[in-house]
């Protein structure tokens, strides 16, 4: 292909994209929509300046791993005694995500440079010579001694930190980074307070040492399907949790917090539940008909002893008709064995309110002794000993929990914990109440 040809191509973007159907043979079109400064985001290319570390903290659907992964392309095709460390949470993830994904390796390689995957050597091979290698982040150990030039690191903050496992990666990594002339890593994550993520923002602007790239979902709205961003936008907008997922923000646990967003993030699972032996609708009826939220959570118990938090149905604002016909929805909707309510206000009218919406409700009335954070703490004592898993995201209800503090203070979001008050009360229904199960005594 003629210079001048190629240099009008990566110059007439407009105009190209009116010309691609009809007016470019197959090698220009190639050429084209595999030159990714032509396409790219300002915010998706590299800095500029002598940077060790660029570090991508931005909102999901950002384009983090697309920028990842053409930031390896343009350093695998441009040096070709590049030795790259492709490091995610697990092998799985970095095949999955970093090499074979939509935005991977592979799909984003021009074909007349694309490389040559090999799995069974976790390698990666470049026409020009260049190599990548995958590493686990759950295996630091094989990250000490190999040696390499760069360095993709992709969702650093999912990295398990179990007795430091993650930063000891990261170290590992870092230690090895001894071959050219300057060693670079590109860090892609979703912001969270985790150790590793805390440890690198500490560093950013110092002389260049860490480099920090920072953007929310909507800005790649164009390459999203709509009705993502309008879920998403109703799900999580208005919430601390949306802050971090979408506008890519690093919200700061509460010290002392019961529940910290590690915690969370520790405990979410994204695939589908399993059976459960038993499923509790948690409620905490507001204290009148102008009240705030009214809580319902539906939780469960599966046959492998781990409670999950299931559902979040709670309303805002309901009148007494309105939240008792949702806590019947969803004890229908969940085949609940049990429903919980807290009585301490208004028993009577609880019950009946309860049992006007449905008569057949498997009820029970609970009186509480202690406030809600007092209440709290047993429940977050599971969280912390793995017994409770979250079942996908609950916006609020995550801010609320992460709201609770030791001795009875409450300082999340809104007046009062409601939809954190329901949860605990399923919870301890179903890992801290009367099982019927048989128990032996010991004197």
């Amino acid at each position: 292909m003629r210079r001048d040809r190629l240099d009008f191509l990566r110059h007439d973007v407009d105009g190209l994209a009116r010309k691609l159907p009809d007016k470019l043979d197959q090698g220009e079109r190639a050429v084209v929509l595999t030159n990714w400064p032509m396409w790219a985001r300002a915010s998706q290319l590299p800095p500029e300046g002598d940077w060790r570390v660029w570090l991508i903290m931005a909102g999901r659907g950002f384009g983090k791993t697309r920028a990842g992964a053409e930031w390896v392309r343009m350093v695998a095709e441009s040096n070709h005694e590049a030795r790259i460390a492709l490091v995610a949470s697990s092998l799985h993830e970095a095949r999955s995500v970093m090499v074979e994904g939509e935005s991977g390796l592979m799909a984003i390689s021009s074909p007349y440079m694309r490389p040559r995957y090999e799995p069974s050597l976790r390698r990666i091979v470049w026409p020009t010579g260049a190599q990548a290698l995958l590493y686990s982040a759950a295996d630091a150990e094989a990250l000490r001694g190999p040696q390499h030039s760069h360095a993709w690191c992709d969702e650093i903050a999912k990295w398990d930190d179990n007795q430091g496992q993650a930063r000891r990666c990261w170290d590992n990594l870092m230690l090895g980074l001894r071959l050219g002339e300057a060693p670079q890593i590109v860090a892609t994550t979703t912001p969270r307070a985790v150790p590793l993520v805390r440890r690198l923002m500490a560093q950013v602007g110092q002389a260049d040492d860490v480099v920090l790239t920072r953007g929310s979902t909507l800005e790649n709205a164009e390459n999203l399907p709509g009705r993502f961003i309008t879920d998403v936008t109703r799900e999580f907008g208005g919430t601390l949790l949306g802050r971090q997922e979408l506008d890519g923000e690093l919200i700061d646990d509460l010290p002392g917090a019961l529940w910290t967003r590690g915690l969370l993030e520790a405990c979410r699972e994204n695939g589908a539940a399993p059976g459960m032996t038993r499923v509790v609708v948690g409620v905490d009826p507001p204290a009148s008909a102008d009240g705030d939220a009214c809580g319902i959570v539906v939780c469960g118990l599966s046959e492998d002893g781990v409670a999950r938090v299931l559902a979040d149905a709670s309303v805002e604002k309901p009148s007494p008709e309105r939240w008792a016909r949702a806590v019947a929805d969803a004890a229908r909707a969940w085949s609940a064995d049990r429903v919980v309510a807290e009585a301490n206000q208004g028993g009577a009218m609880v019950e009946s309110v309860l049992r006007a919406a449905n008569a057949a409700l498997p009820l029970r009335l609970a009186y509480a002794r202690r406030g809600k954070a007092a209440r709290a703490e047993p429940v977050a004592a599971l969280y912390e000993a793995g017994r409770v898993r979250h079942a996908g995201f609950f916006a609020r209800l995550e801010d609320e929990l992460c709201g609770l503090l030791p001795g009875g203070t409450y300082q999340g979001p809104g007046r009062s914990p409601d939809r954190a008050d329901a949860c605990v009360w399923a919870l301890s229904e179903l890992m801290l109440g009367r099982t019927g199960e048989p128990r032996i005594w010991f004197d």
